[in-house]
């Protein structure tokens, strides 16, 4: 038997398993998809499909539809989750994608133009890509992937070789071809799991701008990880000037837990309490410092 057969005759086992928690969703202004996320009704969307000015329709794998309802949305990673009066079959869980490499085999599944659970094959072709949003925000840390994504694949998952939900795909660029990207699954785990408790994600306030950035050969080994958080700025009197931040720190940890973006950054003061601990290199030296982020201050 040939390797390519071998493949092929995986590759249609794992699909099999996948698409039935593939849904769709509908709404006044168009179509997309979604992943069934727990029996108990629960989907995970796109922010941009989700949010609609009409009624949210769901189309499981079944062909049944009924109404959808917005559970909770958060527009800075277009995550949404949405809920159907239904207990639903075949959920499928999110991944932990810190271990995901560029160049994995990756499938697409989705409702691409209208056309329900179609499937593509890519690869993983790049990690950590920004992508700005028509609201003037920012989508970080993001999958890349040549797996075939049009319109209407928007919160369709991708999917790993071992079955396993990588990514929700988020954006298309529209004038190229073979770049598709997706929010990362261990990004939309914490998210939802946010989503379902309290219908959205009040993100504290530490008073820095900054940004995920790959550490130099030499940084890398000094400090055992690829990636950190370099901070850009420090806005006076905040969170992180009392806490004694400057101006390019590099954020290695968060409570113990390794941040590569500032994803990583908020999901740990989201999750956390009052206080966040925090590994820092600055220069040739560690620091180890504590800060207590607030409520974010209202636009004037």
């Amino acid at each position: 038997m040939s390797v390519l057969a071998d493949l092929s005759r995986e590759l249609a086992a794992l699909v099999s398993r996948a698409a039935p928690a593939v849904v769709g969703l509908g709404h006044r202004r168009g179509q997309g998809s979604g992943l069934v996320l727990a029996d108990d009704g629960y989907i995970l969307t796109n922010s941009h499909v989700a949010r609609s000015a009409g009624d949210l329709s769901v189309r499981l794998a079944d062909g049944v539809t009924m109404a959808g309802k917005l559970v909770g949305a958060d527009d800075h990673t277009d995550l949404a989750i949405v809920r159907v009066d239904a207990r639903l079959s075949a959920p499928l869980a999110l991944a932990d994608t810190e271990a995901l490499r560029v160049g994995q085999l990756v499938v697409a599944i989705g409702n691409p133009l209208g056309f329900e659970r179609s499937v593509s094959l890519g690869v993983v072709s790049a990690l950590y890509r920004s992508l700005p949003t028509n609201a003037g925000g920012l989508l970080e840390g993001l999958v890349q992937t040549d797996a075939a994504v049009n319109p209407g694949n928007s919160g369709g998952p991708l999917v790993d070789a071992e079955g396993r939900v990588v990514g929700i795909t988020t954006a298309m660029l529209a004038y190229a071809s073979g770049i598709g990207f997706a929010v990362p699954a261990s990004t939309a785990s914490w998210v939802a799991a946010v989503l379902i408790q309290k219908g959205e994600v009040q993100r504290p306030y530490l008073g820095i701008t900054a940004r995920g950035e790959d550490l130099g050969p030499q940084l890398a080994v000094q400090t055992g990880q690829a990636r950190a958080v370099r901070v850009m700025g420090v806005g006076t009197g905040t969170p992180a000037a009392e806490s004694g931040l400057l101006k390019d720190d590099v954020l290695l940890t968060a409570n113990d837990r390794r941040v590569a973006t500032v994803d990583d950054l908020q999901r740990v003061m989201v999750l956390s309490g009052a206080e966040v601990r925090l590994a820092v290199r600055r220069g040739s030296e560690d620091r180890q410092l504590v800060v207590r982020p607030s409520a974010r201050p209202q636009a004037a």
